[in-house]
C-alpha cells in the first residue's frame, strides 16, 4: 500500500506541465501510452500515418526535445523491460525468414550480403572525406548497415502487406542486423588490438558469435519440444515470451549477443515446427504494450543536439547509406526475380535506420559508451541521422510497401 501511495502522491496538480514533470516516472510512462493510443488512432483513421509514428511523437513531445517531461537517464531502469519488446520483435522476425530461399536464389543470397555491405563502406568513407577519423567513421558505417526491424516489424503489423517485397525486406533486416553486430564486434578487436589485446578481444569475440547461435538453437529446440505439450491450450504466446525473457537474460549474463540469439531461436522454431508454429504479432498483447512502450522510449531518446554544425556529417550519414543500398538492390534485382518497381519500394523499406544491435549490447540508453575513444561529434552525428530516420521511418516503410509495391490490401490499411 505504500507504495501505491507514492505513486499518487503528488505535490502539484497532475493536470499542469509542473506536475507532469514531477510525477513517479511509472505514472509517467502509463499516461504517456494512454495518449500515445489515443493520437496513433487519431492519426492513423484521419491522416493515414502508421501507428508506431504516434506512439513516438508522443515520445518527442516528452523528451527533453519539447517539454522535458522525462530525462533520457530516466528510462535506464526501464531497460530491462525495453530489452524485451526489441527481443519479442527479433524472435518473431526470426521466424517469419526462410533461409532455404537464400539457397535457392544465389542473387537474393548476395543482395543481402551486399546491401548492408555497400551501405557501411559508403557512410565509412564519405564521412572520413569529410575529415571525420576513419575508426569513428567506420562505427557509424557499421551501425547504418542494418535496417530496424522494430519499424520494420512495427508496420507490418499495422499494415499487414503481402508480397515479394515484404518477404525479402523481412529477410535483408535480418541479415543486415546480423552483420552489423558482427561487425561490431571486428571493430572492437580492432580498436583493442591498439592496447595489445587483441588475443583475448578475438577469442571473445568468437565466443559471443558460437555461444549466441547455440543458445539460440537450444531456445528454438526447446520452445519446439514444449510446444507439443501444450499444443491447442492457449499457452504457447507465454511460452514464447517467457523463452524469449530467458534467452535474453542468459545472452546478458553470458556476455553474448541476444540480437543473434533471439533471431536464431525464431528461425530453428519455425524449421522445427513449420506450420505448427503459430506466432501472434507481438506475441499477443502484452507483447503489443510493450511496443507502444518500446516507441515511446524511442521518441523519447532521439536527439537533434549539435545538429546545426554536424548537418553535413548527419546528411552525408542519410545519402551515403541510401547510395549504397540502393546500388545493391538495383544491380542485383533482375538476376533475383525482382522488378524495377518492386526494386525501388524495397530500396525504400529499407531506409529506416536501426541502433539496435547497439542498444541490445548496452547496459543503458547511453549506448554510445559503448564506444571508448570513438570522435563524439561522429557519435552525435550518428544519433542524430538515426534520429530522422527512425521517426521518418514508418512513413518510409509505409510508403514502399503501400503506395510503391501495391502489396497491402486497401481495407485493411484504411
Amino acid at each position: 500500500m505504500t507504495e501505491l501511495t507514492s505513486l499518487v502522491s503528488l505535490d502539484k496538480p497532475l493536470w499542469t506541465l509542473e506536475g507532469l514533470r514531477t510525477a513517479p516516472p511509472v505514472l509517467g510512462l502509463a499516461l504517456m501510452m494512454v495518449l500515445a493510443v489515443v493520437l496513433a488512432d487519431v492519426l492513423h483513421r484521419y491522416a493515414r500515418l502508421p501507428r508506431p509514428l504516434g506512439h513516438m511523437l508522443v515520445g518527442v513531445l516528452a523528451s527533453p526535445l519539447v517539454l522535458r517531461l522525462l530525462e533520457r537517464t530516466e528510462l535506464d531502469a526501464w531497460k530491462p523491460l525495453i530489452d524485451l519488446a526489441i527481443g519479442v520483435l527479433v524472435f518473431e522476425l526470426g521466424t517469419r525468414i526462410r533461409p532455404r530461399w537464400l539457397i535457392d536464389n544465389p542473387s537474393l543470397a548476395l543482395t543481402c550480403l551486399l546491401e548492408g555491405a555497400l551501405a557501411g563502406l559508403a557512410v565509412t568513407f564519405s564521412l572520413n572525406w569529410l575529415g571525420a577519423p576513419m575508426l569513428s567513421a567506420a562505427v557509424a558505417g557499421i551501425v547504418a548497415m542494418s535496417t530496424s526491424p522494430v519499424i520494420t516489424l512495427a508496420v507490418l503489423h499495422d499494415v499487414k502487406p503481402r508480397g515479394q517485397v515484404t518477404e525479402r525486406l523481412l529477410m535483408m533486416t535480418a541479415v543486415n542486423s546480423v552483420m552489423a553486430m558482427l561487425a561490431l564486434k571486428v571493430w572492437h578487436v580492432i580498436a583493442a588490438s591498439a592496447d595489445h589485446d587483441f588475443v583475448s578481444t578475438s577469442a571473445s569475440a568468437v565466443w559471443v558469435v558460437a555461444g549466441s547461435f547455440l543458445l539460440g538453437a537450444v531456445c528454438g529446440l526447446l520452445l519446439d519440444v514444449l510446444g507439443r505439450r501444450v499444443s491447442g491450450t492457449g499457452a504457447i504466446p507465454v511460452l514464447q515470451i517467457a523463452l524469449v525473457t530467458i534467452a535474453i537474460i542468459l545472452a546478458v549474463q553470458w556476455t553474448l549477443s541476444p540480437l543473434l540469439a533471439l533471431l536464431v531461436a525464431g528461425v530453428v522454431a519455425r524449421t522445427r515446427m513449420r506450420h505448427g508454429l503459430t506466432v501472434e504479432p507481438q506475441l499477443g498483447s502484452a507483447g503489443a504494450a510493450l511496443g507502444v512502450a518500446l516507441f515511446l522510449c524511442l521518441g523519447l531518446l532521439l536527439t537533434l543536439d549539435h545538429i546545426g554544425s554536424l548537418w553535413p556529417w548527419v546528411l552525408a550519414i542519410i545519402a551515403a547509406r541510401l547510395l549504397g543500398k540502393g546500388l545493391a538492390v538495383a544491380a542485383l534485382s533482375r538476376p533475383s526475380g525482382l522488378g524495377w518497381r518492386q526494386s525501388a519500394a524495397l530500396i525504400v523499406a529499407l531506409q529506416p535506420m536501426s541502433s539496435l544491435a547497439v542498444l541490445l549490447a548496452a547496459d543503458t540508453f547511453n549506448w554510445t559508451s559503448q564506444f571508448p575513444g570513438a570522435d563524439k561529434s561522429v557519435m552525435q552525428a550518428l544519433l542524430a541521422a538515426t534520429t530522422l530516420m527512425q521517426l521518418t521511418g514508418p512513413l518510409w516503410t509505409a510508403l514502399a510497401l503501400k503506395q510503391m509495391a501495391r502489396e497491402a490490401d486497401a481495407e485493411v490499411v484504411a
